[in-house]
């Protein structure tokens, strides 16, 4: 039963990612619709198409590969320019050739096409794309905040209390925290009469203490209350400076608690940002994290839970979720939370500033309004936009590398899964 749910969770997780695709080509098809722009295209997937429809001069669809999507905007290549007979020229003749072959002479009258438009339309109509994955991204974030709430952990919070130095032994050793009197939630503000902020505060404080006298001092339901004095345990604990091996140290036999916070719209938007940041060095770290990664697997060690993962991987983790022995509340704030970090790392990575990505499209539309304001403080006129057809090798080559990384990380996610419980 555990596992058609977790195929279950897995196949409605892919699909909500499918939506996610849909809303980012609706982000740029909605605003070129408006500014007029001709749209011949709008796909979900990439390949064989399953299904299209055409109306209003757009044919809708759905493609065999469901790993991305697309809006074909007519007139992304500005007609040819004069210019010396080059590998490259050629290149991109080709490309606008096989697009002008849509363009009739009406929809050029007709100021339809896309390189037709204004700097700031152009801009518009690509960020969107990113902008909906943001949107979507915050309203999840933000659901999830003020409905469930968010765990922040650090702080020297008692978990649990566990009752046995070594629970596996036939006869129990009542850890320190069981003799003193600790209880769940208990929030531990002193050892030994010395203040501790944080949890690594108190758990460093506790392994000096080995097995002498100890005395917590904590503070309950509001009121600060100083425990009775006990002695110490050691016991075999995981080495702080290295967590793969353990030492011998002080034990006071307790798990880390948390604070379950609601952040209101203005504090989601900075922990947002906070992520845009790291998805940022996410992206910068991934050829070298991807061929980590592959190392790890070849050699049988553990996928690191931070790494790269792909769709694919995402959908195992949320059938994982979905098959968890965990609250109902729990497993729906972890599925949109999931969600909610993919469609944000989607939002970085479309404003990488290279074609294919939607950032090289606004990178090219700027250069163009730079260039213009050049040429006029020059006392000159250029009203020749930037042509993104002599950009393709940088297309063709970025393509090839997402291919590549792309290829690797799925073919991991399949062979040894990353797995949150």
């Amino acid at each position: 039963m555990s596992s058609l749910i977790g195929d279950a969770g897995a196949v409605v997780f892919f699909i909500l990612i499918l939506v996610s695709v849909s809303l980012h080509e609706i982000g740029h098809f909605v605003p070129a619709k408006i500014f007029k722009i001709r749209v011949l295209q709008y796909f979900v997937g990439f390949g064989k198409t399953l299904w299209s429809v055409t109306k209003g001069g757009t044919q809708y669809g759905v493609k065999l590969i469901p790993l991305g999507g697309y809006v074909r905007l007519l007139g992304m290549y500005p007609p040819p320019h004069p210019g010396r007979d080059t590998w490259l020229k050629r290149l991109a003749d080709d490309a606008r050739d096989a697009e002008w072959d849509s363009i009739t002479p009406d929809d050029v009258g007709q100021r339809v096409l896309f390189y037709q438009h204004p700097v700031w339309q152009r801009i518009i109509v690509m960020v969107s794309g990113v902008a909906m994955n943001t949107l979507i991204a915050y309203g999840l974030f933000l659901g999830v905040n003020l409905a469930h709430g968010q765990e922040v952990r650090g702080d020297p919070i008692v978990g649990r209390v566990i009752a046995c130095v070594d629970e596996t032994a036939q006869v129990c050793q009542p850890t320190p925290a069981a003799r003193a009197g600790l209880e769940a939630d208990d929030w531990i503000v002193a050892v030994n009469g010395v203040e501790t902020a944080t949890w690594s505060e108190m758990t460093a404080a506790v392994r000096d203490n080995g097995s002498g006298r100890l005395t917590l001092t904590i503070e309950r339901d509001g009121t600060r209350i100083d425990l009775p004095a006990v002695d110490g345990a050691v016991a075999t604990v995981a080495d702080p400076a290295d967590p793969g091996s353990t030492i011998e140290a002080g034990f006071l036999g307790v798990t880390e608690g948390h604070v379950l916070l609601h952040p209101g719209p203005i504090a989601t938007a900075r922990q947002m940002g906070t992520m845009v940041i790291d998805a940022a060095e996410a992206l910068i770290r991934l050829p070298v994290s991807a061929v980590t990664m592959i190392v790890d697997v070849i050699r049988g060690e553990e996928r690191d839970p931070s790494g790269p993962i792909s769709v694919i991987g995402a959908s195992m983790i949320a059938g994982e979720v979905a098959e968890a022995d965990v609250d109902l509340g729990d497993k729906i704030a972890l599925y949109a939370t999931l969600l909610a970090s993919l469609n944000l790392f989607v939002a970085v990575m479309n404003l990488l500033p290279f074609p294919p990505f939607d950032g090289g499209h606004i990178v090219a539309a700027l250069w163009e309004k730079i260039r213009q304001g050049i040429a006029r403080a020059r006392g000159r006129v250029d009203h020749r936009p930037v042509d993104p057809a002599y950009l393709l090798p940088v297309a063709y080559i970025v393509w090839g590398v997402i291919a590549l990384l792309g290829a690797i990380i799925i073919v991991a996610d399949i062979v040894s899964p990353v797995s949150l419980f």
